[in-house]
């Protein structure tokens, strides 16, 4: 009954990881934290403004109840002292008591983190993707926030190869952004979705700040992809810090606004990634089994990895990975407008860049 009655606790918005371990030390067990007299409550530190509060409503919650929800819904609840409860979250300062799951968490897997803003562009997109394509290839578990934008390409570029994790800011029955239902049963499918708010919470904006140190919590190092300075990736890096975890950014265009998170973070000391070689070396990750690396988005100059032409080649070196006319490619190339479109038009077909409209392509 410990995770009905920590459940039941967990109803509680006031009541958070550091009060209930407060409550544990001085009464022992879930239920006596439950039951107890005000009087005896107030006489914790941290409790001392709630335990009013905490005793009235307590009258309105119905143990037995609430627990039936969870198990009707299959979903499985994971406590702290739980084998199974993440080993590197559990190190952070503030762990959740319980974790509410829905697919499946492995022991011991290794995570990384990506996150970025809302609002991206397509350059921010595209890396998102093929880093957490190429880091899933490698047997590392993606972690993300499954919000619109960076997150939502993240997990589908993690999809593509292999594990995910999302943490929401919501419970597990509130699917946010709505959109992204579909993407939610796939995750279930192929990983894990993992809240430390019971059901039936809403997406407030307070749940994200907690729902960040859970994202950065579980994982090895957070990798920022795009965010503007004011962004909640910002908050997850931060977090990413406090818990003596790696820093890792992904600079853009100097004009862009969506880059200049990355290039703060940067400038305070992150590691700048060009590639997935700088994410895996500064982690020491090296699997066993590891897969050719076909999912770096940005591939040194001198080293793309392809069977492309010469033409081909001096072409693609010249496609930045932002949107760039037809014409600049001409101007650094040399090359005339007939050449050029072949060459382009090769590349396309080969997935190596992305036309759109008005005669712009992009990298991939």
């Amino acid at each position: 009954m410990r995770k009905a009655y920590l459940n039941a606790l967990n109803q509680f918005y006031f009541i958070g990881p550091r009060r209930i371990e407060e409550a544990l030390d001085y009464f022992g067990c879930a239920e006596d934290i439950w039951n107890a007299p005000e009087e005896q409550l107030k006489k914790l530190p941290l409790w001392e403004g709630h335990a009013g509060e905490f005793v009235a409503g307590r009258r309105q919650v119905d143990i037995n109840r609430e627990w039936s929800k969870i198990e009707e819904k299959g979903i499985k609840v994971i406590d702290r002292e739980d084998s199974g409860y993440p080993g590197l979250l559990k190190q952070i300062y503030d762990a959740p008591f319980l974790l509410y799951l829905e697919g499946g968490l492995l022991p011991g897997e290794a995570c990384v983190s990506l996150v970025g803003s809302r609002k991206t562009t397509a350059y921010g997109r595209e890396i998102a993707y093929n880093l957490a394509a190429g880091l899933a290839a490698r047997g590392i578990t993606v972690v993300s926030g499954m919000a619109r934008g960076i997150d939502t390409r993240v997990h589908r570029g993690a999809l593509e190869k292999g594990r995910t994790v999302a943490v929401l800011g919501s419970g597990l029955d509130v699917v946010y952004p709505r959109e992204n239902r579909d993407l939610k049963e796939d995750i279930k499918q192929q990983g894990a979705v993992v809240s430390e708010f019971p059901l039936g919470t809403e997406p407030l904006s307070y749940n994200f700040p907690r729902r960040n140190r859970i994202i950065s919590g579980m994982s090895l190092g957070t990798v920022v992809v795009e965010a503007p300075v004011k962004s909640g990736a910002l908050i997850t890096a931060d977090f990413a810090l406090e818990q003596g975890r790696e820093v890792f950014a992904v600079p853009g265009s100097i004009r862009s606004p969506y880059s200049r998170g990355c290039h703060k973070l940067i400038k305070e000391g992150a590691r700048l990634v060009e590639g997935l070689e700088d994410i895996l070396d500064e982690l020491d990750i090296f699997l066993e089994g590891a897969k050719e690396d076909g999912n770096n988005p940005v591939s040194k100059e001198n080293d793309t990895g392809t069977d492309n032409s010469p033409e081909e080649e001096t072409v693609l070196l010249a496609v930045p990975f932002e949107a760039v006319h037809m014409d600049k490619i001409i101007e650094k190339t040399g090359f005339s407008v007939s050449r050029a479109g072949n060459a382009l038009l090769n590349l396309e077909l080969k997935g190596l860049i992305t036309q759109l409209p008005g005669k712009y392509f992009m990298r991939r």
